[in-house]
């Protein structure tokens, strides 16, 4: 069992989530010597939280990465999605280094669109289903 093992009782938009995590950003992120780690959904605000890990852990582009490619395949493929946090270890919360951009949760506006299928989705996105 792993952070992207999908449940039972996960909804849609979780399995969705987890599945593009596992198969099209994780092994991106590995190549580099990174990892990136499912935290949660929350529902109501349409944000993901993920965790850094490996070398992507104080890297200076890993804000980049998280944004610019994380954050945008992520609300490409599922538009439930409103914006990807990356959640910091519970070790670097010395008050010192207190950043505005986990402050400040931006306003994004979500276009109305017909929902589609879980397996409509997985096809989109390039991912191969099988029962």
């Amino acid at each position: 069992i792993t952070d992207t093992t999908i449940f039972d009782d996960d909804d849609e938009v979780v399995a969705m989530i987890k599945e593009l995590l596992e198969t099209r950003i994780r092994p991106a992120v590995q190549e580099d010597g990174g990892d990136i780690h499912y935290v949660g959904f929350e529902e109501a605000t349409g944000i993901v939280s993920v965790q850094l890990a490996g070398s992507c852990v104080g890297c200076p582009s890993s804000s980049v990465t998280l944004k610019n490619g994380v954050e945008n395949m992520m609300m490409h493929y599922i538009p439930e999605v409103t914006a990807v946090h990356s959640i910091e270890e519970e070790e670097e919360e010395e008050g010192d280094d207190s950043s505005a951009e986990s402050a400040e949760v931006p306003e994004v506006k979500v276009e109305q669109t017909k929902q589609k299928t879980y397996e409509e989705r997985l096809a989109q996105a390039g991912i191969p289903f099988s029962d």
